[in-house]
């Protein structure tokens, strides 16, 4: 079963967060607070959404994803980033996964998103055969940049002191 997250799930959500960071091998990397969890999935301006993944038969938490909306210039609309996607090992195999990529096409569909896109670890061959066999489409020729900490502060005082 597939459900919208509630505000209750946010400490389950935030266990997970960390299991998938141990996966990636990045548990050192988890800060966010169940509070800052919180705040941006069910705050006044929520950043991003959750769904939830139950097993019908024990009723218990066994996934989860995290979306938000995003914008392409070159389509001129709205499509979805995914954030995470997560299903506990124990319950990988079940239809899970898919179960929560399909309700979150199904909801780009209906919001009118023309593209549903997410990011996969290189090394991660077990979810990029997954994907694959869904249709989506790895497209190795993008490379994610990202700034942050010191490099991100750095760039912004320099901004700040109208050096560039």
């Amino acid at each position: 079963m597939i459900r919208p997250a509630t505000v209750d799930d946010v400490p389950e959500i935030r266990t997970m967060i960390r299991e998938l960071a141990t996966y990636e091998k990045a548990a050192d990397q988890v800060r966010s607070s169940e509070e800052q969890l919180r705040a941006a999935l069910f705050g006044e301006h929520p950043a991003a959404s959750a769904l939830i993944a139950e097993d019908d038969d024990t009723g218990g938490t066994v996934g989860y994803a995290v979306w938000f909306p995003r914008f392409s210039t070159w389509t001129g609309r709205r499509g979805m980033h995914l954030e995470d996607l997560y299903v506990r090992p124990g319950a990988r195999g079940a239809g899970h996964g898919r179960a929560l990529l399909a309700h979150l096409a199904a909801l780009c569909r209906r919001r009118g998103y023309d593209r549903f896109e997410w990011w996969v670890l290189d090394w991660n061959e077990p979810a990029i055969g997954f994907y694959r066999s869904i249709g989506a489409q790895v497209m190795d020729e993008w490379k994610v940049c990202r700034l942050s900490g010191g490099s991100l502060t750095r760039l912004a005082a320099q901004a700040a002191a109208g050096e560039v």
